[in-house]
């Protein structure tokens, strides 16, 4: 069972011989491309509220990872056309950011894809048109959230509630299916139970059974309870368990993945078809090269000052794009603090990134810590 936590330490790029000779020689299981073309590893990035935006996804994809999750869009403001409803469009910065020729970036031509849209709610019908909205804008999956630990989320019995009421629950998932085009997979996040109690495990496992039955591709499964939210090591047997007594159903895991060893542990321990990034890809989207190095047989590589100045560069101007100045100098804060703890200098550069207001200062930050070699 995994037992840490994430720290401002620099993560690990390293993979211990017998795990790394296990991993050079896995491979994705075959119904994944299968129902999603492209995903062909088993890992990816999680949704993650406030964080995986557009401008990150496509930071990611340029190293290594092969399917990503939106944040967690809300059915009411993609009904109402919320900003959050533009802000996660998956072809919003290569069709109206004015980025120039998709053919001449350096970001595969701004393609966020396959890309899953993950929408959260209450009422079954509601979140029916959400997901027929998602898939209007482009999203090649749309993946229903059951998981949100936030106690708002729970106040207004959207995300992990549906834990306590099985059959709202399924009431949900019966009506996405039933909305979105047969050909687009539909998917779910689940948190293992509400709490450790007897009857919220079976709630858990009346959820996880209908799921499948009404035709979803998989369950990525955060092996916390909701009462935890983020509090305390992930229980990895439990995914153990549940990959065992379902083997015959595609399972992802997630839960206390911040190192790239961590992504093959968890596939070694526990089974799982393929791994949810989450916190652990925050301010270190080279987790997936490393995963594709070490499956290639390779070992693999922490990432130079060049390149982290380059993943910087293309990220502020990605935000940029999607954000404008202001919005992307207050967002790009964040990840510098997690993109500082790769520089050797990572306490003083981590303090220069807290102060970034403008463009001007995230260059200044840029010119005096991360200079080309």
């Amino acid at each position: 069972m995994s037992t840490h936590t994430p720290s401002a330490d620099r993560p690990s790029a390293t993979c211990p011989p017998n795990l790394a000779n296990w991993a050079a020689h896995i491979q994705v299981d075959a119904r994944i491309p299968a129902t999603v073309p492209g995903f062909d590893a088993p890992f990816f990035q999680a949704g993650l509220a406030g964080y995986s935006d557009a401008a990150m996804r496509l930071v990611a994809r340029r190293h290594g990872c092969p399917y990503a999750v939106t944040e967690a869009l809300l059915d009411r403001t993609l009904i109402s056309g919320g900003k959050g409803r533009t802000r996660e469009d998956p072809n919003i910065l290569r069709e109206e950011c004015g980025l120039g020729d998709p053919s001449e970036n350096r970001l595969a031509g701004l393609e966020d894809h396959p890309v899953a849209g993950q929408v959260m709610g209450t009422d079954p019908d509601e979140m029916g048109r959400a997901a027929e909205i998602l898939v209007e804008l482009g999203h090649d999956v749309v993946d229903v959230n059951l998981a949100c630990p936030v106690k708002k989320i729970a106040r207004k019995k959207r995300g992990g509630h549906f834990l306590t009421a099985p059959s709202e629950a399924l009431d949900v998932l019966r009506a996405v299916r039933k909305s979105v085009p047969s050909h687009v997979p539909c998917t779910l996040k689940l948190r293992r139970a509400w709490d450790d109690s007897a009857e919220m495990a079976r709630n858990f496992d009346c959820i996880f059974d209908g799921a499948y039955e009404l035709g979803y591709a998989w369950a990525t499964v955060h092996c916390r309870t909701v009462r935890q939210k983020y509090v305390g090591p992930s229980h990895w047997p439990f995914l153990a368990d549940l990959t065992k007594r379902f083997d015959d159903r595609i399972v992802f895991g997630s839960g206390d993945i911040f190192a790239v060893a961590d992504i093959f542990r968890m596939l070694q321990e526990t089974g799982v078809h393929a791994v949810s990034v989450a916190r652990g890809c925050i301010g270190n989207p080279w987790i997936f090269r490393q995963a594709r190095q070490i499956m290639s047989g390779s070992p693999p590589q922490a990432p130079s000052l060049d390149e982290q100045r380059s993943a910087l560069l293309d990220h502020f101007r990605l935000c940029m794009a999607l954000h404008g100045e202001g919005g992307a100098s207050r967002m790009m804060r964040k990840f510098g603090i997690r993109f500082s703890v790769h520089h050797d200098q990572a306490d003083a550069v981590r303090k220069d990134f807290i102060a970034v207001k403008s463009k001007g200062d995230w260059q200044k930050v840029m010119d005096r810590w991360y200079q080309s070699q």
